[in-house]
């Protein structure tokens, strides 16, 4: 086996382990996916069949790239027979496998985010329940929360602390949507997301026999990214490994980043826990970035306590120093970013595709993207609309589903007008109400609108008569046509394609194009298929597309544009320069995370992968004001600055912090935090109420003093802590207000140009 000669000694003893459980701590850019592509190589070269593994990963474009690298390696005609995919991937193939056991058909279709939200919404509706309340966003959250963590409208029911947080949360009537929801997705005959790992916990333990048949059918299991597994996903490799151990999990705690999403960092941290004889393999070279940037992120991540230690170094060049951008306003942070991706083209001769700008909010893109346009940059931002997520794509695909599973509600609801065909809201408001009240399918009721007594006129019924002829007529020529062949027929006879051409506007000729770029995409889906000797119809088709993830879009990925996203998007990519903006106080660590140690530790992780993504420069930048809900604030650097060894940083300590900016306290103390933080007003924050304003009278009058012969007053115009422009001192922040004689003064702090006080009736100062 020649190849493991390409192999470093750390991931040599990694991938030749495979007498029992492993785990393989991977430091950022070590090489943990040609670990993993390698162990696979190498089991099959000793020849474990290629049926008997089965390979987690959390993106199809990771598993797509491990199965040609390991094609390159054992032969394609091997390689083609892996158990290799996405978690969801994996989990539909088996659910649709067993469908007979499950309760739902193996043709039963798969539901993105937007039917889930649609679902939902006409849901809080039927319940005339506040839709300002209970946000569509808000109760798919959580309900994925209750699906990850396994638990079903029953339990959820059942779970008084759930109830309780509810009822905090003033949205107690969320039990039922999940209720209703879940009944809603099994008349329709789908599954979103959360489903495929909720009903495969689910078929795995109504169903013994069907667990140790997969048990059975895996020697071996491993997993990518394993710090991102939530508990659903965790308790399913667990059952299928548990008898023989033979688990490999590769991951990093240093960049476990979606709690949100509701990945556990315990599954990865407490993994001897669960696997007490797992060996631990560290791989700690960083083949990615410059010295200088591997140790500035080591200095970070070492103030967190939850962490498997690891001493991650680079034998690379040391590096440019880590660059500190201190502006005045979040204007000018763009501007300055702006001029310094112009001086890295010109001077290093960088190109636009090689530089990233991370933020840790999206609304931060705005100001990003005005000065970029201003400086003629062409950037763009990565994680946008993805090319399945347009209309006319999502029109299509519909067309798709309901000939696949007639009892799509959404599918349905979406195209039953799409082409119109004066099938209107009113009329699908009348089917959707008849179907429930009879507890069927929309798609029942069509096809026999008498015997539901279905209220509508003689036109109207022919119009939905027609649209059922159509669809069925489809169906019929499924089994027959290949999936390219199908949506050929279904974008002619629709009159689809014949609606992009309406008019010569960019945004018809786009929708042209798109439409066109979809059929591509199909026929050389059908033909790797028909290569491969696997069919190729529209329910296979479907199952592909149905599964992709936002790190699945590549669209425009080759483009010379500077990529702008944000920290989460950016994990598991890496640029030759990164600048990690707004990196201040309750953006960057964010407010919320002040609610637990645990949350701040993972905020610290979120940094860590951003400043892990820059191969060789990497600029850091903070604004001392930011406009921000409606406001300008002033802002403080964030904390995690300080986290950084000094000694990796570019950062002129009378340029970046001035006197009105600096942190006193040395050591962070998390209880003086948090104590100091219920005290402050953020109107986004979880924990804090704002802080009652005072009138504009008590501003003037309260905390007048005698001082001598000077009074101190407060100046509702000029109030203490704003920041002002003068002609000649530049920017600076105000720091008290005086009458002394009859005249008022303001004392300012302008930072290198000092301290100056300076009469008010002569200063022309321009409040900012």
């Amino acid at each position: 086996m020649e190849f493991l000669n390409e192999l470093n000694e750390s991931q040599r003893k990694a991938v030749e382990y495979v007498d029992g459980a492993s785990l393989v701590i991977a430091g950022a850019g070590s090489g943990k996916t040609r670990v993993l592509t390698y162990k696979i190589a190498y089991l099959l070269k000793k020849g474990i069949h290629p049926t008997s593994i089965l390979a987690l990963t959390f993106t199809n474009k990771a598993a797509r790239e491990m199965k040609e690298r390991i094609a390159q390696m054992v032969g394609e005609r091997t390689a083609r027979y892996l158990w290799m995919g996405t978690f969801h991937s994996v989990f539909s193939r088996i659910l649709r496998a067993e469908a007979e056991k499950t309760g739902y058909s193996k043709n039963f279709s798969i539901y993105d985010s937007s039917d889930s939200n649609s679902l939902i919404k006409s849901i809080v509706k039927d319940l005339k329940i506040d839709e300002k309340t209970y946000k569509a966003g808000l109760v798919h959250s959580r309900i994925s929360f209750a699906k990850n963590n396994l638990i079903t409208p029953d339990a959820y029911r059942g779970n008084t602390d759930l109830l309780k947080a509810d009822m905090y949360s003033k949205v107690p009537r969320i039990v039922d949507v999940y209720d209703i929801y879940t009944q809603r997705c099994k008349l329709a005959d789908a599954m979103d997301f959360d489903d495929l790992l909720l009903q495969t916990n689910i078929l795995f333990r109504n169903h013994p026999d069907v667990l140790q048949k997969y048990r059975n059918a895996f020697s071996y299991i491993l997993v990518d990214e394993y710090q991102d597994t939530n508990f659903a996903q965790y308790l399913i490799v667990r059952k299928l490994s548990e008898q023989h151990e033979r688990i490999c999990v590769v991951g990093d705690d240093a960049q476990s980043i979606y709690s949100f999403r509701g990945a556990n960092i315990d599954n990865i941290l407490k993994f001897k826990n669960s696997y007490s004889n797992a060996q631990v393999f560290k791989l700690e070279q960083n083949y990615r970035s410059t010295q200088t940037i591997v140790n500035a992120a080591n200095s970070l991540i070492d103030k967190n306590s939850e962490q498997i230690r690891k001493n991650v170094f680079s034998e690379k060049e040391k590096g440019n120093l880590i660059k500190l951008l201190s502006t005045f306003t979040d204007l000018e942070e763009g501007v300055v970013v702006a001029d310094s991706i112009n001086q890295l083209r010109r001077k290093q001769g960088y190109s636009y595709q090689n530089i990233a700008i991370l933020y840790r909010t999206n609304s931060q893109s705005r100001v990003l993207e005005e000065a970029l346009r201003k400086k003629a940059i062409p950037y763009r931002i990565y994680g946008g609309l993805s090319f399945y997520q347009r209309k006319e794509i999502k029109d299509v695909i519909a067309y798709c589903r309901l000939i696949n599973n007639h009892n799509d509600e959404e599918a349905i609801k979406r195209i039953i007008n799409v082409p119109a065909r004066g099938i209107g809201d009113t009329t699908v408001g009348k089917l959707t109400e008849c179907a429930q009240t009879h507890a069927v399918s929309i798609w029942d009721v069509l096809q026999d609108m008498l015997a539901y007594n279905l209220a509508v006129n003689a036109g109207t019924a022919t119009k939905l008569a027609g649209f059922r002829k159509m669809i069925s007529f489809f169906a019929s020529q499924s089994d027959s046509l290949n999936a390219y062949e199908l949506v050929m027929q279904i974008v002619k006879m629709t009159g689809i394609i014949n609606d992009t051409y309406v008019d010569k506007s960019p945004e018809a000729m786009s929708r042209q194009e798109n439409v066109q770029e979809l059929l591509k995409a199909i026929h050389e889906f059908c033909e790797q298929r028909v290569t491969a000797g696997e069919s190729a119809n529209i329910g296979d088709f479907l199952s592909e597309v149905s599964l992709l993830t936002d790190q699945d879009n590549t669209d425009d990925a080759n483009t010379e544009k500077v990529t702008m996203m944000t920290v989460h998007a950016a994990k598991g990519l890496e640029f030759k320069a990164v600048f990690i903006v707004g990196m201040e106080e309750d953006l960057f660590p964010s407010a919320y995370a002040f609610e637990s140690e645990r949350s701040l530790e993972e905020e610290r992780r979120l940094f860590y992968v951003a400043i892990t993504r820059a191969e060789e420069q990497c600029f850091i930048s903070f604004s001392k004001s930011r406009f921000r809900n409606g406001k300008t604030t002033n802002s403080n650097p964030s904390r995690f600055i300080k986290d950084i060894d000094p000694q990796y940083l570019d950062a002129p300590e009378e340029k970046v912090q001035p006197s009105w900016l600096q942190r006193q306290d040395e050591s962070f103390d998390f209880e003086f935090e948090r104590k100091s933080f219920q005290h402050q007003s953020f109107s986004s924050s979880k924990v804090t109420k704002p802080v009652e304003r005072q009138t504009a009278q008590k501003l003037i009058k309260i905390a007048a003093r005698e001082q001598g012969t000077k009074q101190v007053v407060e100046n509702k115009n000029l109030p203490v802590g704003a920041f002002v422009k003068h002609a000649v001192f530049g920017i600076g922040k105000v720091l008290e207000t005086t009458i002394a004689d009859g005249n008022e003064k303001a004392e300012i702090d302008f930072g290198e140009k000092g301290k100056k006080s300076l009469l008010l009736k002569f200063a022309k100062l321009e409040l900012l």
